[in-house]
């Protein structure tokens, strides 16, 4: 069988270029954002709280990738992700670094907390109370990715709102809160703060991409 006239170098350097452009901070918090749903280099911007032209490059630097695709709506660009693949390859990413990298693991632990503790409801059981009624589901992100897609029913309570509306939540029913994903600090600590003033309330295991991920639905007005 005759080879192919290229190089294996040169698939392999194609390879690599995935590796290049997830190897940054600033474009895996992107990553992160887009995955809550398409937004505007604007938007992202002051969701990652970075200036505007850098904001702009890393994009660059992910469409140039093939992770990000745009389309155009009158003067405006929206980013999203190009597919469920490249969240997908993001996540393992993160998982691979915290179970072979020691400082990774301790990172996450410092950032996050003790999860387990807060003992974290799973997709399916969230599915069911929802059914049932016996859950009351609360979503902890930013009101603008709320407004993206949401779980069916949940109520927009940003994180940094919370403690304002910490009575309106019910005390005899079983608070689930939910944010960007298992790396997401918010939903942890929402937790910590409702079961802080009495509330039975637990955080999702995994966030809003990983629901959306099992076929469960979601909302996108």
């Amino acid at each position: 069988m005759m080879a192919g006239t290229g190089t294996k170098t040169a698939l392999l350097e194609q390879f690599a270029r995935i590796g290049r452009a997830l190897a940054n901070p600033a474009r895996l918090e992107l990553l992160d954002l887009l995955a809550q749903g398409e937004r505007s280099v604007d938007d992202l911007a002051r969701a990652a709280g970075m200036r505007l032209s850098n904001t702009s490059a890393q994009l660059k630097a992910l469409q140039a990738a093939g992770l990000v695709h745009t389309r155009k709506e009158g003067v405006h660009v929206y980013h999203r992700l190009a597919g469920d693949d490249v969240e997908h390859t993001v996540e393992a990413l993160k998982d691979l670094a915290r179970t072979r990298l020691a400082a990774a693991e301790q990172a996450a632990r410092a950032y996050l907390g003790d999860v387990a503790a807060l003992e974290p409801i799973g997709h399916a059981e969230l599915a069911r109370r929802l059914n049932e009624g016996t859950a009351v589901v609360i979503d902890v992100r930013p009101a603008a990715e709320y407004a993206a897609s949401h779980i069916p029913g949940a109520l927009s309570i940003p994180l940094d709102e919370l403690a304002a509306r910490l009575d309106a939540l019910p005390r005899d029913t079983r608070i689930v809160a939910y944010c960007r994903g298992p790396y997401c600090a918010y939903a942890p600590e929402a937790a910590r703060t409702m079961r802080a003033h009495g509330l039975t309330a637990h955080p999702l295991q995994g966030g809003l991409p990983q629901w959306r991920r099992a076929g469960l639905p979601t909302e996108n007005p």
